[in-house]
């Protein structure tokens, strides 16, 4: 029997600042400020930031990250019935993740209008051929995700 997905709007906002704070610890590293976390049942069981830098590794995007951490807390490589919590609208790499790990909902800050691949530049998660489609809802506190980019990214300008 399938759950029925209850949207709680106080709750998207909590998880949503996690995944803020998490963007935050990313940027004191020097790393673009996204954060993501992966909650099942009300419980955080992935966390992440953006790391291509610090690990020299292409892949280490927050939300690739936070779910490879929750497939190890649930001990499966699918993680259905989760939600991701992540402060940008994920790129394609990271949409084709939530299909493979069977990400229940996608939850995200601002949209990405270079790379976005959920509403900005395609509706990934519309195309015929995938098997599972996420729940998605966008634009939870787009304008303090959208900040904390622009600020890093004008801080970053002044540096060089």
């Amino acid at each position: 029997m399938v759950k029925p997905i209850v949207i709680n709007r106080a709750q998207d906002l909590y998880f949503m600042q996690q995944a803020i704070v998490l963007a935050k610890e990313g940027a004191l590293l020097g790393e673009v400020p996204v954060g993501a976390v992966v909650v099942h049942n009300d419980t955080i069981i992935g966390r992440g930031f953006n790391q291509p830098i610090t690990k020299n590794d292409p892949r280490a995007h927050a939300e690739m990250i936070a779910i490879y951490e929750a497939a190890q807390t649930l001990q499966n490589y699918r993680i259905p019935d989760t939600t991701l919590y992540v402060t940008l609208e994920p790129c394609s790499m990271c949409a084709g993740l939530l299909v493979h790990a069977r990400i229940k909902r996608l939850v995200f800050g601002t949209t990405e209008p270079k790379a976005g691949i959920i509403t900005s530049q395609d509706e990934f998660f519309e195309k015929s051929f995938l098997n599972h489609r996420p729940i998605i809802e966008g634009g939870v506190l787009a304008e303090e995700c959208s900040n904390l980019l622009k600020s890093f990214f004008k801080e970053r300008r002044l540096k060089q």
